[in-house]
């Protein structure tokens, strides 16, 4: 893409940066300091920001829109498809994502990812770890809080759908982060449930 715009730069720091710009993003919508705007439209802002801050300003404005489309073709974890499709065969699987609706059915259906149900922060026009999400999950689900378990890699996501009521089982990835990242990493003793991957949760929960 930066090839292509005629723009060279380091790819690595750009992504790093814009990546580091995720939670403070969504921090001011809950705040009250920007109206409700959906994940798109923080990611597409987020990367103005970026690109002005690591002088990368030689992307038009498609060229831009087009990058912001890669949040929509992220590869798959290896074990995703395969632990999930396991998992549905108990339980109800869904996604509760911060990201918007659309960008979370593209990414489903690029990963090809058996979700049977979509769930998005954007349902309930507030962000993660807000209570209202989890809360809101549950009952979209037709289910109370307790009923329900998040899967995550990521501890405060657990944590704040554990004071909501939640079960919580960790999922590690080392390498959510790239080599030598600050992913979240085992043990955690505060989850019902940790383990090393999707098929890992599966085999623990007893999924055929």
């Amino acid at each position: 893409m930066g090839a292509l715009s005629g723009v060279h730069g380091d790819w690595e720091r750009l992504a790093d940066a814009w990546r580091g710009l995720y939670i403070p993003s969504m921090d001011r919508v809950r705040r009250g300091e920007l109206p409700w705007t959906n994940f798109d439209r923080l990611h597409r802002i987020s990367l103005d920001q970026v690109l002005r801050e690591l002088e990368l300003e030689g992307f038009d404005l498609d060229a831009r829109e087009e990058l912001s489309l890669a949040w929509e073709r992220l590869p798959p974890w290896p074990d995703a498809a395969r632990g999930l499709e396991r998992l549905a065969r108990r339980f109800i699987v869904a996604t509760l994502s911060n990201g918007n609706r659309n960008q979370q059915a593209a990414l489903i259906r690029f990963a090809d990812l058996p979700f049977q149900r979509l769930l998005s922060a954007e349902d309930f026009r507030h962000y993660k770890p807000d209570p209202e999400v989890y809360v809101g999950a549950a009952s979209s689900l037709g289910l109370e809080p307790h009923q329900v378990m998040m899967v995550a890699a990521h501890k405060p996501d657990l944590r704040a759908a554990q004071s909501a009521g939640m079960g919580a089982a960790f999922i590690e990835r080392p390498l959510e982060k790239g080599p030598g990242g600050s992913a979240d990493l085992l043990p955690d003793p505060e989850a019902d449930i940790q383990a090393r991957d999707f098929m890992d949760l599966a085999d623990q929960l007893g999924c055929p």
